[in-house]
């Protein structure tokens, strides 16, 4: 699997966005991508007060956008996430994925509202405007399954070890981490998680602009089923390319069974 990650700026015109993904996806074609991935929000501003304002049912402008362009390159496309209103009008941070056909395959809201005071730092609260989802994503792909979480969903472990126990060799993760979370646990959580999982981990983060509300982190990342980062962005805008052999998770297992040697008579 060839898989794209693109650390994109957040601009106020949510349109905009979408017209800097095409453009991105024609700066990429030469390189075949399989499956492209996008951040947190990547076309809305990461503040409470505009998840509403920017939220769209599904099947939307946005999402018909992203549909066109997955069918138009033929790419399995990990559409970061947007803010998305349901018919009794809630809102929800969701993640669709579409297939090469423009086809959603996939579709996940955000589990675990990123509610936070951090003395000193950070003070964030998603549940202000957002409603959680509840449900494990996992979704199919000609080179087996995937999962897909968002942001702070994958600070839970135990949500990592469903999705890996769902058959996912290969988990998204569209994210949004800030100066005070990111420094302080981005690479350690996303190298954890892999590790304990024995999957690859793809964090994918917009890039990083001072003027925002939202600081953004960056550091988009990618890494192996035995811990090593294949590849951490910086903070700016940018894409990075990668083949990934996903039976490489079927060696780790094998070699370090941690998986199969669970006790789940002790757990419970």
């Amino acid at each position: 699997m060839k898989i794209a990650q693109i650390q994109s700026h957040v601009y106020s015109d949510k349109m905009k966005n979408a017209e800097q993904m095409e453009r991105r996806l024609e700066e990429l074609a030469w390189q075949k991508p399989d499956l492209v991935m996008l951040g947190e929000m990547f076309c809305c501003p990461y503040e409470t007060k505009l998840f509403p304002v920017y939220a769209e049912p599904e099947e939307g402008p946005v999402w018909r956008e992203l549909s066109r362009l997955a069918k138009k390159h033929g790419i399995y496309l990990a559409a970061g996430s947007v803010p998305e209103r349901d018919g009794e009008g809630r809102v929800y941070n969701t993640a669709y994925v579409f297939d090469r056909a423009g086809r959603q395959i996939g579709k996940h809201r955000k589990v675990h509202m990123f509610d936070i005071q951090v003395e000193g730092g950070q003070h964030f609260k998603e549940s202000e405007t957002l409603t959680p989802g509840d449900k494990c994503t996992v979704f199919d792909t000609e080179f087996g399954k995937v999962g897909l979480c968002i942001c702070f969903d994958f600070r839970f472990p135990e949500l990592a070890r469903k999705m890996v126990l769902d058959g996912a060799r290969l988990i998204l993760v569209p994210a949004a981490f800030n100066m005070t979370t990111g420094p302080a646990h981005w690479e350690l959580m996303f190298r954890g998680r892999a590790v304990d999982n024995q999957c690859f981990v793809a964090g994918t983060s917009c890039a990083r602009d001072r003027e925002a509300g939202y600081v953004a982190w960056g550091h988009t990342l990618l890494v192996s089923p035995w811990g090593d980062v294949i590849e951490e962005m910086d903070e700016r805008e940018g894409v990075m390319v990668h083949d990934i052999d996903l039976s490489y998770a079927d060696k780790v297992r094998a070699e370090l069974p941690l998986l199969s040697a669970r006790r789940e008579e002790v757990y419970r």
